[in-house]
């Protein structure tokens, strides 16, 4: 394979972009996880906002997709390659050697943040589902609506009790 020569320019520009997208994966991480506390504390106003926070914040990272994509799209071109076929690995070989491990190192730290935001929401949705299940549980008491799946019936023998009878 013929060497390529190092593009500081293009280096520049991933280093950048892998900044940014680390920056904005904490922002997202430390948003998930005080919007975990508050569904745990069971504050809906907070838990509301935070949703507004992550939905703004996913805004901000599809401008950083974009982005990407115009830089995976360049070293594609130097590469002679698809973008679909440019790897971390192919785009270092565009980079000088220190920006190239700058690059590993960076995008390794990105992947690990981007797994643990992946971990916590999964563990967010899976307090909502709780919470609303027991929601639901409630409604349904108080509205005295028959629970969904097997409930035994009632014997018809069953007494019913009324605490008010009232006319308006």
């Amino acid at each position: 394979m013929t060497a390529l020569a190092a593009d500081p320019a293009l280096a520049l520009s991933v280093i950048r972009h892998l900044d940014a997208q680390l920056v904005s994966a904490r922002r997202l991480l430390d948003l998930i996880l005080r919007q975990g506390q508050a569904i745990r504390e069971r504050d809906v106003e907070t838990v509301l906002l935070r949703l507004s926070d992550v939905k703004t914040e996913m805004a901000l990272r599809e401008h950083l997709e974009q982005e990407r994509t115009q830089i995976v799209t360049r070293a594609a071109g130097s590469l002679g390659t698809t973008p679909d076929g440019v790897t971390l690995e192919a785009l270092a070989t565009l980079l000088p050697q220190a920006d190239a491990e700058h690059a590993r190192s960076r995008s390794a730290e990105l992947r690990g943040l981007l797994g643990e935001i992946a971990r916590e929401h999964g563990i967010n949705r899976a307090l909502m589902r709780q919470e609303l299940a027991f929601l639901d549980h409630l409604v349904r008491l108080i509205g005295a609506e028959p629970a969904t799946g097997y409930a035994p019936t009632k014997p018809e023998s069953a007494t019913v009790h009324r605490v008010l009878d009232l006319e308006a």
